[in-house]
């Protein structure tokens, strides 16, 4: 079965569980004020680990290196985000692990490794300079 087909079909069922269980526990009113609560929390830390990670990545392209790693978690924080915005409590969850930085690198430490930066060698490049001569014998009268 098509793993997003799967996915679509057991993150609502598993939202509306965790909706009933926690809702029979702290009330309604409780249950959808900290839906909202921990959207509005998230967006304004995704917000702020997104500049962090933008202002990490232009320091990366100053020093001539690749921003790899940012790159990855700048599309991971978005992915967190929009996960944060949709109602629920495993959404916000798996949001939350996302824009925190340490749970951040340990879920995507395979993929860093793959993008990581590859100096390059010192030995594949000559330095020198060099002048441009013009013969008198190439010249046409």
């Amino acid at each position: 079965m098509n793993t997003v087909l799967l996915a679509v079909i057991l993150i609502p069922i598993v939202e509306i569980y965790l909706f009933i269980k926690i809702g029979s526990q702290i009330g309604a009113f409780s249950t959808i004020f900290l839906v909202f609560f921990t959207a509005v929390v998230g967006i304004y830390y995704a917000r702020y680990e997104g500049i962090n990670t933008l202002r990490s990545g232009m320091m990366q392209i100053v020093k001539n290196q690749i921003p790899a790693h940012e790159l990855i978690s700048g599309a991971a924080i978005a992915f967190a985000a929009v996960l944060l915005i949709i109602p629920g409590f495993a959404t916000d969850l798996i949001g939350f692990l996302l824009i925190i930085p340490i749970t951040r690198k340990l879920i995507l430490g395979r993929f860093n490794k793959k993008f990581e930066n590859k100096e390059t060698k010192k030995g594949d490049f000559i330095e020198g300079e060099f002048e441009d001569v013009e013969d008198d014998n190439d010249r046409k009268i």
